[in-house]
């Protein structure tokens, strides 16, 4: 799916794909929960994921994005509070999602363990897709309009280097069902040097992964 043209601001192409991948992956756990030929590890390690890529993601706008366009447009500064009042009640349903023990079930059918995880993470997405709905027709303008090129740079290196290390490889599958190539690699520019290498065997495990996660793999 393209989300955009890269002749928008980078700040705007790399907020609706990542957008777009909450989308993707929220709906993904929500749906391979109950799935009984997907293994509970699979659906532990997209879940942990989420939770972690999910709360850093709204932690980042609230502490370091907000600040930054308030800066320049302090009439945004009510309408951002709201957003963040609603990063608050998904931080309650991500606890809940994270609560869910998946461990100690592999020799049953895990039912009910499954379907914890499918409430937990039907509310989850509930909330993301919602919430996204709300966020970027204001957020979206606010990015192109109030905040600089160099300003967004700044903040994307902050967010890769602080991004949790978990499932990485996740990010770059759901990444590329998201955006376009340009759109992507725009999004990935920022990854340390070292890291770029790796790409190519990231995208492998992640294609293995998601085609486990919806069923269409051994």
């Amino acid at each position: 799916m393209t989300m955009g043209s890269v002749s928008e601001s980078s700040a705007v192409v790399e907020t609706r794909v990542v957008h777009e991948v909450h989308r993707v992956a929220t709906t993904l756990l929500a749906e391979a929960a109950v799935r009984p030929s997907v293994p509970l590890d699979a659906l532990a390690q997209l879940r942990d994921f989420l939770v972690g890529n999910l709360r850093h993601h709204h932690e980042t706008e609230d502490h370091d994005l907000w600040p930054r366009i308030v800066a320049a447009a302090p009439a945004l500064a009510t309408a951002l509070d709201g957003l963040s009042e609603e990063h608050e009640a998904l931080a309650d349903a991500l606890d809940a999602l994270a609560g869910v023990n998946l461990n100690g079930h592999e020799n049953d059918t895990g039912a009910d363990v499954r379907a914890a995880l499918r409430d937990a993470a039907e509310t989850v997405r509930g909330i993301v897709h919602d919430h996204l709905a709300h966020e970027e027709p204001l957020l979206l303008p606010a990015l192109r309009d109030h905040v600089s090129p160099a300003a967004w740079q700044d903040f994307a290196q902050r967010v890769i280097a602080t991004t949790p290390p978990v499932a990485g490889h996740l990010m770059v599958g759901f990444l590329d069902e998201a955006g376009s190539p340009d759109e992507v690699e725009l999004v990935l520019a920022g990854l340390p040097e070292p890291v770029r290498p790796l790409l190519p065997a990231m995208r492998r495990q992640a294609a293995d992964d998601l085609r486990i996660l919806r069923g269409t793999g051994s």
